[in-house]
């Protein structure tokens, strides 16, 4: 049993979600507009404040979507009525973030600094405090593609076990390893 498929997915004030012949939902908020395609033979069914997913039957497939397309729409009517945010900052002497626009360019230990091109739907500022380490922070309606940008700006630099260095999430625990230990 889908405990996650059978909630029901509130819809805050100032958000519509309506559904097409091509099963495409739509949610559109203050904050903007997404569009989904769902499964076939799942239904959406909205209700006043709230709209809620079935499915037709329990085999094992329409299980395994009902979860996914109802988190995948409540997602989106979080993401248009409030957004999501993702916070990076670079650990390590000399590491350094600044943004022009949408390109991004990181200083991370390398012959060359990194440039990376940010998509429009995304927004992103590069934060240097004094006695800080820099921040990246991404600001998007669209949690599935601001998760996949953070992460290959992660993937530039990861964090490493022995010092901790590289790009890591704000609050994000990195594991810790003891190193070498001197001999007589």
């Amino acid at each position: 049993m889908s405990r996650i498929g059978k909630a029901p997915i509130p819809i805050p004030a100032g958000v519509t979600v309506t559904i097409s012949d091509g099963k495409v939902v739509t949610v559109k908020g203050p904050k903007g507009e997404l569009k989904q395609k769902i499964d076939p033979d799942l239904t959406l069914e909205v209700e006043g404040a709230e709209a809620v997913v079935k499915r037709p039957t329990d085999q094992k497939r329409h299980r395994a979507v009902h979860g996914l397309y109802r988190s995948l729409i409540h997602n989106m009517v979080i993401g248009v009525s409030d957004g999501f945010t993702k916070e990076m900052e670079l650990v390590g002497v000399g590491y350094r973030a600044a943004n022009t626009g949408q390109l991004l360019e990181l200083t991370l230990g390398y012959s060359h600094p990194v440039m990376f091109a940010i998509p429009d739907e995304v927004k992103v500022e590069a934060v240097m405090e004094k006695g800080k380490n820099p921040r990246v922070i991404l600001q998007s309606i669209d949690k599935q593609l601001i998760g996949q940008i953070a992460a290959k700006i992660r993937a530039f630099r990861k964090p490493e076990p022995y010092k901790g260095k590289g790009i890591r999430f704000v609050g994000e625990e990195i594991r810790r390893k003891a190193g070498k230990t001197a001999a007589k």
